[in-house]
């Protein structure tokens, strides 16, 4: 029976019990009458039924009065208690030796049951602060060296990212979020954080293909191998990513490829690439100017070494000279002046065994095309030095095209030494193409099935200083594509240099996020205490938005592997575009001074959006602030389909019997302190730890996955409410 019904039964059991009781004995009564005797006693009750209903339902009301109170003493109570002593189990501490369960008004025994308790719950506190005390006293060498690799990837001077394999980011560094920061609105909230996946700023492919690449090179015995790579990011930063692996500690001896993450060092190239392509426009406009006065001037010379040629055109012909002469020197000049301003930076390429290279490019074609792929003539001892993904992507490109325009369906690749360089050659036979549309084919930019580059074959080529041609081999019967690229040392190395300013404790780090494996489960089945959160609130003009009330401020905090990341935190004032009500600038502290000239909620729920994507969603009454969210999808384009979870429904699925759900009295029960209310951020932290008690009372209850929670909350009385 529910607690309401009960609670019901304890008021009306009594009247209903008084009036069967009643009925019984006058039946039986009744039942000892002669025929006279009873219609004598219906003539005596008959006028008096009245006064007898009445004092019945006298009787009835102190006796329900009564069984309310009993209820409320001897079950009420005691659940309370029960409730606030399971509370105890997830508290910070027991009270410090101060009665913490309220049980003034309880019966004796609960009050001993509280007492013994409190002082189970103090000596468990007890047991627990010395149990891990000495679990740190012994872990005290690991913790030490773990911090002091924290503190030198925190202190380095270039960005560094340390991912899992999943691609989930368990440390950055300082350098990286100020990184990050130039490249969204949200200082890069949204972009890095700890548990974050780390393709949400880089593409996957392009991160794979670094893998496989780290990955074979571990295969051969390398002792340090890494990848690099050129992106560029949704704000249009050109990126260069170094990659090195992170091995497994727990692999087999002698599985040294076995690896557990990987090391991503950033460097922002953009200002050097736009003064790389500037400079090299000037060379381009350098040698076609030149081009063009050598021509005057040699038609001028030509002119002043005839014998007969008369003094008014010979003094013209040396104006030409002396004019081209002046034009050249002010070009070369500007070229000098701006060649000295800073250093080259040429787009990095990165050094691999061609066999490797043609190795992973027959992959690529046969996993992006339906052809079948071989390789030829190959030399084992090349080393080239290529971007690598980009170089496979004009292939597939290649072989794509060949595929559904002229029903090719087996090429090979062939690769040899071509003096102080390498061919590499991508053969098929039949189907010959025309050198128009060779021509066509390099200039277009590239697609493979559904994927397409800004990029097209030229640029690839170009990029590495080499030449592409097509050619065809009547005597064979086959016609091929031919890449000419660099050539490098058969060598493999990794320079880092590195600049240590101080000694600082790390500050963005989990290695715990190590262990994480790849989710390959819906959320709903997955365990409370293994999901990522978001836990957000919202201060706002009023509390109808369906009326024009708008948000004034959005604070987050993000709950990964169990713990609160307060640093990092998405808090944004907003212009709400309306006027603020006096009546609620007591209570919010949010005065129209303080959101002129803050970004709109259009600008700002974007940022929000990332910073909350791939969690679930946590609010204290979670449809008030949703229902805000939910009303700007139109207007941003954005959807906030994520899991929600409630911690006013999650309180009242754990602890029924109290009488307030309101987030202040979740936290006293809790052993909280409360700091920092009614601001969007303050709350947000005030319900994340909230939400991190109720976990485990919500575990006693046999609620340990996302769907338990979401039906029990979904049950409650406090689920009806709507906005």
């Amino acid at each position: 029976m529910k607690p309401a019904a009960r609670q019901l039964a304890a008021v009306l059991g009594p009247g209903a019990v008084l009036a069967l009781a009643g009925l019984g004995l006058g039946a039986m009564l009744a039942a000892t009458l002669s025929p006279a005797e009873r219609e004598t006693l219906g003539a005596v009750l008959g006028p008096r039924a009245a006064l007898l209903l009445l004092g019945w339902a006298v009787l009835a009301l102190a006796l329900g009065a009564l069984g309310h109170r009993a209820h409320a003493f001897w079950v009420k109570q005691p659940a309370r208690v029960a409730e606030a002593a399971q509370a105890l189990l997830v508290a910070d501490d027991a009270g410090n030796g101060q009665p913490v369960l309220a049980t003034a008004a309880c019966p004796a025994g609960t009050r001993a049951l509280a007492d013994v308790a409190e002082r189970l719950a103090r000596e468990r506190n007890a047991l627990r602060d010395d149990i891990a005390a000495k679990v740190q006293e012994g872990a005290r060498g690991i913790e030490h060296e773990r911090s002091r690799l924290a503190a030198l990837m925190s202190e380095l001077t270039q960005s560094v990212i340390v991912c899992n394999l999943d691609g989930r980011i368990l440390l950055y560094n300082p350098r990286a979020r100020l990184q990050f920061r130039a490249l969204s609105p949200a200082a890069g909230a949204e972009l890095v954080g700890l548990g974050r996946s780390i393709y949400a700023v880089f593409d996957r492919q392009l991160v794979a293909h670094a893998l496989e690449s780290i990955q074979q090179r571990l295969e051969r015995g390398a002792a340090q191998p890494a990848a690099q790579f050129v992106t560029s990011s949704r704000a249009g930063q050109l990126l260069r990513v170094q990659m090195a692996p992170v091995r497994d500690p727990s692999a087999a001896p002698g599985n040294t490829a076995q690896l557990s993450g990987f090391v991503l060092m950033l460097h922002n190239i953009t200002r050097e690439f736009e003064q790389d392509s500037e400079r090299d426009r000037l060379m381009h406009a350098l040698t076609e100017g030149s081009r063009s006065s050598l021509g005057s001037l040699q038609a001028a010379v030509d002119m002043l070494e005839l014998p007969d040629l008369e003094a008014p055109a010979r003094e013209r012909f040396l104006n030409v000279v002396r004019e081209e002469v002046r034009t050249m020197t002010g070009r070369i000049q500007a070229i000098a002046a701006s060649a000295g301003k800073d250093l080259k930076t040429r787009w990095p390429l990165e050094e691999m065994l061609g066999a490797d290279l043609l190795h992973a490019a027959l992959r690529h074609i046969e996993a992006r095309t339906p052809m079948r792929a071989s390789a030829s003539e190959v030399d084992a001892g090349l080393w080239l030095r290529v971007d690598s993904y980009a170089l496979l992507q004009a292939l597939a490109s290649l072989a794509t095209r060949l595929s559904e325009e002229f029903a090719v369906r087996r090429v090979q690749l062939r690769l040899q030494r071509d003096g102080e360089r390498a061919h590499l050659d991508l053969v098929w036979q039949g189907a010959p193409i025309s050198t128009e549309t060779a021509i066509g084919w390099e200039s277009s930019p590239m697609t493979v099935g559904d994927e397409a580059s800004l990029l097209s074959v030229r640029d690839v080529v170009e990029r590495h200083g080499g030449a592409f041609w097509f050619q065809r081999e009547r005597a064979r019967q086959e016609a091929f594509f031919r890449f000419l690229l660099p050539l490098t040392q058969p060598q493999e190395q990794l320079e880092a240099a590195s600049v240590l300013r101080s000694g600082s404790r790390p500050e963005y780090y989990d290695f715990d996020l190590f262990g994480s494996g790849a989710q390959t489960h819906e959320l709903g089945g997955r365990r409370l205490v293994d999901l990522a959160y978001t836990v957000f609130d919202t201060e706002t003009t009023g509390l109808d938005p369906s009326q024009g009330d708008e948000i004034l401020q959005i604070g987050a905090a993000r709950i990964v592997n169990g713990k609160v990341l307060r640093q990092e935190c998405f808090e944004q004032l907003v212009d709400p575009g309306r006027g603020i009500p006096a009546a609620g600038i007591p209570i919010h502290g949010i005065t129209p001074e303080l959101v002129a000239g803050q970004p709109s909620i259009g600008e700002v729920l974007p940022a929000f959006h990332a910073f909350a994507s791939d969690t679930v969603l946590v609010a204290h009454n979670a449809a008030f602030d949703m229902r805000f969210l939910q009303l700007k999808e139109a207007a941003t384009g954005l959807r906030f389909d994520q899991p929600v979870l409630d911690t006013l429904l999650l309180s009242a699925v754990a602890s029924p019997q109290q009488a307030s759900h309101e987030l202040e009295a979740i936290a006293e029960r809790l052993g909280i302190p409360v700091l920092g209310r009614h601001t969007a951020l303050g709350d947000a932290l005030l319900t994340a730890e909230v939400f991190l008690r109720l976990i485990p009372l919500l575990a006693i209850q046999g609620i340990h996955t996302l769907d338990q929670a979401r039906e029990a909350a979904q049950r409650t009385w406090y689920a009806r409410l709507s906005y």
